[in-house]
């Protein structure tokens, strides 16, 4: 069976723009963005970063919850160290936790010490390279 080629070129479209909706430009005060892939459902909020090789520069995973919520973490099967923002329903900065290490078992859980709508993993080192700071404002 042959596809037409202009039914392939427009079904590659739909297929680029239906995965490049699943990212987000998150940018912080000061004018720093990061492109970060957005993880929205039970299953991708899971999965995360998980058996990644690593993550580019500049980007990063918004988690994403349905209202504000004591979030925990863990790295396991993660493979870089990250840094962790935690940031409210007002898309404020509450609480950051930098240079967390990846684990294969025994992971200890990584908790917001506020209620948090978002969060977003970033390559470690990238919160203090950037100045990033609680209580910035985050614009997405």
């Amino acid at each position: 069976m042959r596809i037409p080629v202009k039914t392939l070129i427009f079904t590659l479209f739909l297929c680029h723009a239906v995965l490049a909706a699943q990212d987000i430009r998150v940018c912080f005060e000061g004018g720093k963005c990061i492109q970060a892939e957005i993880a929205d459902s039970d299953e991708s909020r899971r999965k995360g970063l998980m058996f990644r090789e690593k993550l580019p520069q500049d980007a990063g995973m918004l988690f994403v919850f349905e209202r504000e919520v004591r979030a925990s973490f863990w790295l396991k099967n993660v493979k870089f160290p990250l840094d962790i923002i935690w940031i409210d329903k007002n898309k404020t900065i509450v609480g950051i936790n930098a240079g967390c290490l990846p684990c294969q078992e025994n992971c200890p859980s990584i908790v917001s010490e506020f209620p948090v709508r978002y969060v977003l993993e970033v390559n470690a080192g990238w919160v203090k390279a950037n100045r990033i700071q609680i209580n910035d404002r985050v614009n997405f």
